[in-house]
């Protein structure tokens, strides 16, 4: 039981050293800390550990914790042996699931209008099939986690939601940008206006989004998006009272970034301030309890808590887990998982995007005829923009690196997100384009048929080669395809081309949608991290739905490769 002490006394000191401003850590003794997620995890009941942690209450919590002791009490060390844990669980807990009610869409119709667009009577067929999957990814919250929220590790929210799918089985945050915007193209207004109040009422509760819909999500975001799914929103209704209500709540999520994930920093004589990722929480994931335990063994305790927290830097990141957070001896890419040093970097891509959300809040004031406050936005996207090109381009590469605050240096190693400024469309040069362009062509990137690899370094982890992920492509895709040359449109198309054939061949193989796929074969799933691949799949739904519907005329189910 001396690691259980060991983090006991690890968590007492982190909670008295939590700021006011900073929202409160998870206090959940069953879900979040404490001897029952402990002996449970450590004992390998399940073969995830987010099995146990999404697993509903019978009874009060403080009911099922003093069972846990009066059973515990019973055997050395205070060690529950396995068959009679499983016992306690199988009489304190029931399944993961419960806290959902069956829903489907009630806005789903057959035939929306995008599908005619699609010239591949394959593909048509295909996107068909994609449009009825959310469907079965519908999920509405049962009335009782509301009623009684201590028996769950579920938030409530108000509105029923599109998961991603698998052992997703919860709302999550920046998936559901390409969710919502593929749910739009399906003409399912009123499901994606539902979601986006969802996170409209999460960031009036914890004044950002969560990660996900759980509460041992509750000290982590993840990329924020929910600017761009207001604007993807107003773009297909027009509805300006919409608008206005979400703007001032959009501000709030901005203000958390900008106050609690910022860093000052001065180069070349001039202050500028970027964001980074950064979650202050020196614990195991509960939902990765046992990875986390076991890959912290042998350090000391200080060692323990910043790679717990750094772990929970790159959950927020997205990129869970990746080569690109890596700093080993002081140098980028290279190491282990156990050498993440996430907070330590301040990323190119969340930075761009933030540079986006800073423009997109400037033209809704403006909309709404504050130009005053729209005059406040623009210049933050300015000073941005100035940061960016002053910390992050590199003129000679032409690309945008992340750069590392610990050896006041850029990573040049290859990353899609190196070129999230040309998505985010915040460069000052329109030959910043063209380079980019050029960058992607001699990076080593485009030499696989099924798509750009997420690194080019094969770590075992799944933010790295040979993953290919759907947002990713997407991001490029439509960054490229909004340059002025025929090169960078050319580029954007076999990039799409490369990645619905990848996406229908394995759906023709395996009639399903999966969250990541390998740059090699012939349209098979990814792998490697913490889990198994996952089915489903909302964002890449979303992503493919999309791409048929921008390039619908001219894609093939055959291929096509430049």
């Amino acid at each position: 039981m001396s690691n259980l002490k060991a983090l006991c006394f690890l968590s007492l000191a982190l909670f008295a050293s939590v700021k006011g401003d900073v929202p409160p850590p998870c206090d959940s003794e069953i879900y979040c800390t404490g001897p029952i997620l402990h002996q449970v995890q450590e004992a390998k009941l399940f073969d995830d550990d987010k099995h146990f942690v999404d697993m509903k209450l019978r009874s009060a919590p403080d009911d099922v914790l003093s069972a846990f002791r009066n059973l515990s009490s019973k055997f050395p060390n205070t060690t529950i042996p396995p068959v009679k844990l499983e016992e306690f669980l199988n009489t304190s807990f029931d399944q993961p699931g419960t806290e959902f009610e069956s829903w489907a869409p009630p806005d789903w119709h057959e035939k929306p209008n995008f599908l005619s667009g699609i010239a591949d009577d394959k593909l048509r067929e295909w996107a068909e099939k994609i449009h009825g999957l959310w469907k079965s990814l519908g999920r509405k919250i049962h009335s009782d986690v509301k009623d009684h929220p201590e028996l769950y590790s579920q938030i409530y929210t108000p509105h029923p939601v599109v998961v991603p799918g698998g052992r997703f089985r919860e709302l999550y945050y920046w998936d559901s940008y390409w969710v919502i915007n593929g749910l739009l193209l399906s003409e399912m207004t009123d499901t994606a206006h539902g979601m986006i109040q969802n996170f409209l009422y999460l960031v009036n509760r914890y004044g950002f989004v969560p990660n996900g819909g759980r509460i041992y999500y509750e000290r982590r975001s993840q990329p924020p998006f929910l600017t761009l799914m207001v604007e993807s929103y107003y773009q297909a209704t027009k509805d300006k009272e919409f608008l206005r209500a979400a703007l001032p709540v959009l501000e709030v999520e901005y203000q958390f970034w900008m106050e609690n994930r910022s860093v000052d920093l001065e180069l070349n004589g001039k202050q500028h301030v970027l964001n980074r990722y950064y979650v202050e929480v020196g614990l195991p994931r509960p939902e990765s309890y046992l990875d986390d335990l076991e890959l912290a063994e042998g350090l000391t305790d200080g060692k323990k808590e910043q790679l717990w927290m750094d772990l929970k830097t790159g959950a927020e990141s997205g990129w869970d887990f990746t080569s690109r957070w890596y700093i080993a001896d002081g140098s980028d890419n290279s190491g282990t998982l156990r050498d993440t040093r996430t907070s330590q970097i301040l990323p190119a891509d969340l930075n761009a995007l933030l540079c986006r959300n800073e423009k997109t809040l400037a033209s809704f004031h403006r909309l709404l005829g504050d130009s005053d406050s729209a005059a406040v936005y623009d210049q933050a996207a300015a000073r941005r923009l100035e940061a960016i090109e002053s910390v992050l381009w590199d003129a000679e590469r032409g690309a945008w690196f992340d750069y590392n605050l610990m050896t006041r240096s850029k990573n040049f190693e290859f990353y899609p997100s190196n070129l999230g400024p040309i998505w985010a469309q915040c460069y000052s040069q329109p030959e910043m384009g063209e380079k980019a362009v050029q960058y992607l062509k001699g990076s080593g990137a485009l030499q696989f048929p099924n798509g750009v690899p997420t690194s080019l370094k094969e770590s075992g982890q799944q933010w790295d080669y040979p993953n290919a992920w759907p947002p990713l492509q997407h991001m490029l895709i439509d960054g490229f395809s909004k340059l002025p040359s025929e090169d960078a449109k050319k580029l954007a198309f076999d990039l799409a081309q490369r990645w619905i054939k990848t996406n229908w061949l394995a759906y023709i193989k395996y009639e399903a949608m999966f969250e990541k796929y390998d740059v090699n074969g012939d349209g098979k799933p990814g792998g490697g991290g913490e889990y198994e691949v996952q089915l489903g799949f909302g964002w890449t739904n979303g992503v493919a739905l999309q791409l048929l519907d921008q390039y619908g005329a001219t894609l093939t189910s055959g291929g096509r490769r430049v």
